[in-house]
């Protein structure tokens, strides 16, 4: 749901407040926003956030095909790589550790989505042999109408 609309004074604002590194904290007071707010536009402006800004928005854009799980393999394995390296600030493994967990739930969902997929065909194959047994069992009965209805008599 979108928020209220940025004035230009309050772009101006904002954009200086930010090229100074004031806190989105200090930003957010002055411009009566909340983060969310300021990191979209900020993101949307091209303008560059203050150091040490955790507060992070993403935008999802949603893939046309499905990911391999294989690949989703790949990148838990890089994470885990790079997990163990030493030197890690607590962002950098927090967001690693965030990865590592979505690979797993992605591989999880992944394997529910193959077993429906392979239901849905089953579904598919069931209901053209009813449709075919129906056919026939039309037939069956047309005949059985046919068969039952008395012959002519010839005067």
């Amino acid at each position: 749901m979108p928020g209220k609309p940025w004035t230009l004074e309050e772009e101006d604002k904002c954009r200086e407040m930010l090229k100074r590194g004031e806190p989105l904290e200090k930003i957010c007071q002055s411009l009566g926003r909340n983060q969310d707010a300021i990191m979209v536009k900020a993101k949307r402006c091209g303008w560059k956030l203050p150091a040490g800004s955790t507060h992070t928005t993403t935008m999802l854009e949603i893939p046309t095909d499905v990911m391999e799980p294989e690949r989703a393999l790949k990148i838990l394995q890089a994470a885990l790589e790079t997990a163990a390296k030493a030197g890690l600030d607590k962002v950098e493994v927090q967001r690693l550790t965030a990865v590592a967990s979505l690979a797993r739930t992605f591989n999880e969902l992944y394997k529910d989505w193959e077993r429906l997929e392979e239901v849905e065909k089953k579904i598919v194959e069931i209901n053209q042999k009813l449709e075919a047994l129906e056919a026939v069992a039309n037939v069956t009965s047309s005949r059985k109408e046919v068969d039952s209805q008395p012959a002519p008599t010839s005067s």
